[in-house]
Protein backbone atom coordinates (compact mmCIF):
# COMPACT_ATOMS: atom_id res chain seq x y z
CA UNK A 1 0.00 0.00 0.00
CA UNK A 2 1.01 3.43 -0.91
CA UNK A 3 2.55 6.17 1.46
CA UNK A 4 2.56 9.65 1.00
CA UNK A 5 5.73 11.03 1.64
CA UNK A 6 4.75 12.87 5.36
CA UNK A 7 3.13 8.88 5.86
CA UNK A 8 6.78 7.74 5.15
CA UNK A 9 8.74 10.32 7.25
CA UNK A 10 6.18 9.88 10.82
CA UNK A 11 6.61 6.30 10.19
CA UNK A 12 10.41 6.42 10.26
CA UNK A 13 10.13 9.11 12.63
CA UNK A 14 8.34 7.89 15.76
CA UNK A 15 11.30 5.06 15.99
CA UNK A 16 13.34 7.71 16.77
CA UNK A 17 12.38 7.55 20.48
CA UNK A 18 15.64 9.02 22.01
CA UNK A 19 14.51 12.65 19.94
CA UNK A 20 11.58 15.11 20.41
CA UNK A 21 9.10 14.75 17.45
CA UNK A 22 10.27 17.93 15.87
CA UNK A 23 13.82 16.60 16.26
CA UNK A 24 13.00 12.94 14.69
CA UNK A 25 11.42 14.46 11.23
CA UNK A 26 14.66 16.60 11.00
CA UNK A 27 16.61 14.09 10.73
CA UNK A 28 14.70 11.66 8.94
CA UNK A 29 14.24 14.45 6.27
CA UNK A 30 18.44 14.91 6.64
CA UNK A 31 18.88 11.38 5.80
CA UNK A 32 16.66 11.01 3.24
CA UNK A 33 18.27 13.74 1.12
CA UNK A 34 21.29 12.46 1.73
CA UNK A 35 21.08 9.55 0.20
CA UNK A 36 18.44 10.04 -2.52
CA UNK A 37 20.47 13.08 -3.69
CA UNK A 38 17.13 15.00 -4.09
CA UNK A 39 15.61 17.62 -2.91
CA UNK A 40 12.43 17.53 -0.40
CA UNK A 41 9.60 18.29 -2.56
CA UNK A 42 11.63 15.58 -5.61
CA UNK A 43 11.94 13.12 -2.98
CA UNK A 44 7.87 12.68 -2.76
CA UNK A 45 7.46 10.44 -5.44
CA UNK A 46 9.45 7.78 -3.16
CA UNK A 47 5.79 6.78 -1.90
CA UNK A 48 6.79 3.31 0.03
CA UNK A 49 9.13 2.32 2.38
CA UNK A 50 10.25 -0.59 0.46
CA UNK A 51 11.18 1.47 -2.89
CA UNK A 52 14.08 3.23 0.15
CA UNK A 53 17.50 2.09 -1.05
CA UNK A 54 19.39 -0.80 1.30
CA UNK A 55 22.69 2.08 2.62
CA UNK A 56 19.50 4.16 3.96
CA UNK A 57 17.90 1.44 5.29
CA UNK A 58 21.70 0.64 7.51
CA UNK A 59 21.97 4.20 8.27
CA UNK A 60 18.81 4.99 9.51
CA UNK A 61 19.08 1.69 11.46
CA UNK A 62 22.54 3.52 13.19
CA UNK A 63 20.38 6.81 13.76
CA UNK A 64 17.78 4.47 15.57
CA UNK A 65 21.04 3.24 17.84
CA UNK A 66 21.57 6.93 19.02
CA UNK A 67 24.53 7.74 16.75
CA UNK A 68 24.47 11.17 15.71
CA UNK A 69 23.37 11.92 12.18
CA UNK A 70 26.57 14.51 11.35
CA UNK A 71 28.82 11.11 11.84
CA UNK A 72 26.82 8.79 9.75
CA UNK A 73 26.73 10.86 7.26
CA UNK A 74 30.31 11.89 7.73
CA UNK A 75 29.86 15.47 7.53
CA UNK A 76 28.06 18.72 9.84
CA UNK A 77 27.13 22.58 9.14
CA UNK A 78 28.64 25.69 10.53
CA UNK A 79 28.76 28.60 9.61
CA UNK A 80 27.53 28.08 6.24
CA UNK A 81 29.72 25.78 4.91
CA UNK A 82 30.07 21.67 5.25
CA UNK A 83 32.87 20.48 7.89
CA UNK A 84 34.12 16.30 7.63
CA UNK A 85 33.45 14.94 10.93
CA UNK A 86 34.36 11.97 12.68
CA UNK A 87 33.93 10.38 16.20
CA UNK A 88 37.43 11.73 16.46
CA UNK A 89 36.11 15.09 16.48
CA UNK A 90 33.41 17.06 18.33
CA UNK A 91 30.33 17.91 15.79
CA UNK A 92 30.34 21.68 15.30
CA UNK A 93 27.26 23.16 17.12
CA UNK A 94 25.49 26.32 17.09
CA UNK A 95 27.55 27.88 20.14
CA UNK A 96 30.75 27.68 18.60
CA UNK A 97 28.70 29.73 15.64
CA UNK A 98 27.85 32.63 17.76
CA UNK A 99 31.63 32.46 19.21
CA UNK A 100 32.97 32.38 15.70
CA UNK A 101 30.87 35.33 14.67
CA UNK A 102 31.47 37.64 18.11
CA UNK A 103 35.14 37.29 16.87
CA UNK A 104 34.56 38.28 13.31
CA UNK A 105 32.16 41.12 14.18
CA UNK A 106 34.96 42.59 16.86
CA UNK A 107 37.70 42.67 15.09
CA UNK A 108 37.48 43.70 11.22
CA UNK A 109 41.22 44.69 10.69
CA UNK A 110 43.09 42.49 8.33
CA UNK A 111 46.06 40.60 8.89
CA UNK A 112 45.38 39.54 12.30
CA UNK A 113 47.62 36.05 13.33
CA UNK A 114 45.10 34.12 15.26
CA UNK A 115 45.41 30.68 17.00
CA UNK A 116 42.74 28.21 17.71
CA UNK A 117 43.84 25.82 20.91
CA UNK A 118 41.97 22.33 20.66
CA UNK A 119 40.52 22.73 16.98
CA UNK A 120 38.77 19.53 16.37
CA UNK A 121 37.20 19.55 12.58
CA UNK A 122 39.05 22.89 12.39
CA UNK A 123 35.69 24.79 12.18
CA UNK A 124 37.12 27.61 14.15
CA UNK A 125 40.28 28.60 12.30
CA UNK A 126 38.65 27.70 8.95
CA UNK A 127 35.84 29.69 9.09
CA UNK A 128 37.86 32.76 10.66
CA UNK A 129 40.05 31.91 7.46
CA UNK A 130 38.08 32.43 5.17
CA UNK A 131 35.18 34.65 6.78
CA UNK A 132 38.18 37.84 7.80
CA UNK A 133 40.49 39.81 5.73
CA UNK A 134 43.79 38.12 4.92
CA UNK A 135 44.29 36.99 8.72
CA UNK A 136 47.61 34.19 9.70
CA UNK A 137 45.52 31.25 11.42
CA UNK A 138 46.95 28.27 13.17
CA UNK A 139 45.50 25.47 14.49
CA UNK A 140 46.88 23.11 17.37
CA UNK A 141 45.07 19.94 18.80
CA UNK A 142 46.41 17.23 20.64
CA UNK A 143 45.09 14.68 18.45
CA UNK A 144 46.55 13.01 15.30
CA UNK A 145 43.03 11.87 14.33
CA UNK A 146 41.33 15.51 14.65
CA UNK A 147 44.12 17.09 13.02
CA UNK A 148 43.77 14.61 10.28
CA UNK A 149 40.19 15.80 9.47
CA UNK A 150 41.04 19.41 9.70
CA UNK A 151 43.36 19.18 7.33
CA UNK A 152 40.96 17.41 4.91
CA UNK A 153 38.64 20.48 6.20
CA UNK A 154 40.85 23.35 5.00
CA UNK A 155 41.82 21.73 1.60
CA UNK A 156 38.19 20.90 0.55
CA UNK A 157 37.35 24.60 1.59
CA UNK A 158 40.27 26.33 0.21
CA UNK A 159 41.29 27.67 3.72
CA UNK A 160 45.15 28.78 4.48
CA UNK A 161 45.60 27.77 8.07
CA UNK A 162 48.80 25.90 9.55
CA UNK A 163 47.77 22.68 11.86
CA UNK A 164 49.67 21.22 14.41
CA UNK A 165 49.84 18.67 17.29
CA UNK A 166 50.58 20.43 20.62
CA UNK A 167 49.47 19.08 24.42
CA UNK A 168 48.37 22.47 25.76
CA UNK A 169 48.86 21.09 29.30
CA UNK A 170 52.39 20.61 28.93
CA UNK A 171 53.77 22.69 25.63
CA UNK A 172 53.32 25.88 24.37
CA UNK A 173 52.16 26.18 20.86
CA UNK A 174 54.85 28.21 18.60
CA UNK A 175 53.14 30.81 16.73
CA UNK A 176 53.71 34.08 18.57
CA UNK A 177 52.99 37.84 18.57
CA UNK A 178 49.54 36.15 18.37
CA UNK A 179 46.19 39.47 18.28
CA UNK A 180 43.83 37.01 18.60
CA UNK A 181 43.66 33.56 20.86
CA UNK A 182 40.34 31.24 20.86
CA UNK A 183 39.41 28.24 22.16
CA UNK A 184 36.40 25.64 22.75
CA UNK A 185 38.34 23.59 25.30
CA UNK A 186 36.51 20.45 27.57
CA UNK A 187 34.90 22.52 29.99
CA UNK A 188 32.37 19.45 31.23
CA UNK A 189 33.08 18.09 34.89
CA UNK A 190 32.81 14.09 34.85
CA UNK A 191 29.72 14.64 37.61
CA UNK A 192 27.61 16.39 34.54
CA UNK A 193 27.74 12.74 32.59
CA UNK A 194 24.52 11.93 33.73
CA UNK A 195 22.89 15.07 32.73
CA UNK A 196 23.99 14.59 29.09
CA UNK A 197 22.36 12.78 26.13
CA UNK A 198 23.20 9.58 25.44
CA UNK A 199 24.22 9.62 21.76
CA UNK A 200 26.91 12.03 23.06
CA UNK A 201 28.18 9.99 25.50
CA UNK A 202 28.22 7.12 23.21
CA UNK A 203 29.61 8.94 20.45
CA UNK A 204 31.69 11.79 20.76
CA UNK A 205 35.03 12.25 21.99
CA UNK A 206 35.45 12.17 25.82
CA UNK A 207 38.90 13.73 25.17
CA UNK A 208 37.47 16.62 23.86
CA UNK A 209 34.52 16.85 26.20
CA UNK A 210 35.04 16.50 29.61
CA UNK A 211 37.32 17.29 32.31
CA UNK A 212 37.84 16.09 36.08
CA UNK A 213 35.38 17.43 38.90
CA UNK A 214 38.67 18.07 40.89
CA UNK A 215 39.83 21.05 38.22
CA UNK A 216 37.41 22.38 36.06
CA UNK A 217 38.78 24.98 34.64
CA UNK A 218 42.68 23.15 34.24
CA UNK A 219 42.27 23.88 30.33
CA UNK A 220 41.10 28.09 31.26
CA UNK A 221 43.81 28.19 33.29
CA UNK A 222 46.96 26.65 31.11
CA UNK A 223 45.48 28.88 27.98
CA UNK A 224 45.10 31.73 29.82
CA UNK A 225 48.86 31.65 31.08
CA UNK A 226 49.61 30.76 27.33
CA UNK A 227 47.92 34.00 26.24
CA UNK A 228 49.96 36.27 28.37
CA UNK A 229 52.96 34.97 26.27
CA UNK A 230 51.17 34.58 22.82
CA UNK A 231 49.48 37.51 22.59
CA UNK A 232 50.64 40.92 21.54
CA UNK A 233 49.82 44.16 23.33
CA UNK A 234 46.37 44.84 23.04
CA UNK A 235 45.89 41.07 21.94
CA UNK A 236 41.93 39.18 22.82
CA UNK A 237 41.30 35.89 24.17
CA UNK A 238 38.12 34.36 23.53
CA UNK A 239 36.74 31.21 25.08
CA UNK A 240 33.46 29.22 24.84
CA UNK A 241 32.59 27.67 28.45
CA UNK A 242 30.21 25.84 30.14
CA UNK A 243 27.50 27.98 31.36
CA UNK A 244 27.98 27.15 35.40
CA UNK A 245 31.34 28.76 35.09
CA UNK A 246 31.03 32.20 33.44
CA UNK A 247 31.91 34.17 36.38
CA UNK A 248 34.67 31.70 37.68
CA UNK A 249 36.51 32.14 34.38
CA UNK A 250 36.08 36.23 33.92
CA UNK A 251 37.68 36.12 37.36
CA UNK A 252 40.49 33.71 36.39
CA UNK A 253 41.06 36.31 33.57
CA UNK A 254 41.32 39.10 35.57
CA UNK A 255 43.59 37.46 37.97
CA UNK A 256 45.52 36.38 35.58
CA UNK A 257 46.27 40.05 34.11
CA UNK A 258 43.81 40.47 31.53
CA UNK A 259 41.20 43.95 31.27
CA UNK A 260 38.26 44.50 29.29
CA UNK A 261 36.91 41.19 30.63
CA UNK A 262 33.47 40.19 29.53
CA UNK A 263 30.93 37.26 29.98
CA UNK A 264 29.00 36.93 26.88
CA UNK A 265 25.48 35.12 26.77
CA UNK A 266 24.79 33.22 24.12
CA UNK A 267 21.03 33.22 21.71
CA UNK A 268 19.66 31.33 24.54
CA UNK A 269 20.70 33.58 27.00
CA UNK A 270 22.93 31.57 28.84
CA UNK A 271 26.38 32.48 29.89
CA UNK A 272 28.69 30.85 26.91
CA UNK A 273 31.48 32.71 26.16
CA UNK A 274 34.15 35.24 27.90
CA UNK A 275 36.69 37.36 26.74
CA UNK A 276 39.47 39.43 27.61
CA UNK A 277 42.59 41.83 26.57
CA UNK A 278 45.82 42.76 27.43
CA UNK A 279 46.21 45.76 28.06
CA UNK A 280 50.27 46.88 27.11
Amino acid sequence: MSLSYLQLVKNLSTQLNQYNPIEAETLVNWLLEHHLGMRRVDIMRFLEEKDLPGPLKNDFERLKAGEPIQYILGHGPFYGREFKVSPATLIPRNETEELVHLIIKENPRPNLRILDIGTGSGCIPITLALEMQEPEVFGVDISEEALEIATFNAKKLKADVTLSKCDILLETPKPTGLDILVSNPPYIPIEEKKLMHQNVLDFEPHLALFVSDGDPLIFYKKIAETGMKLLKPFGKIYFEINERYGRNIADLLSESGYDKVRVIQDLNGKDRMVSGQISK
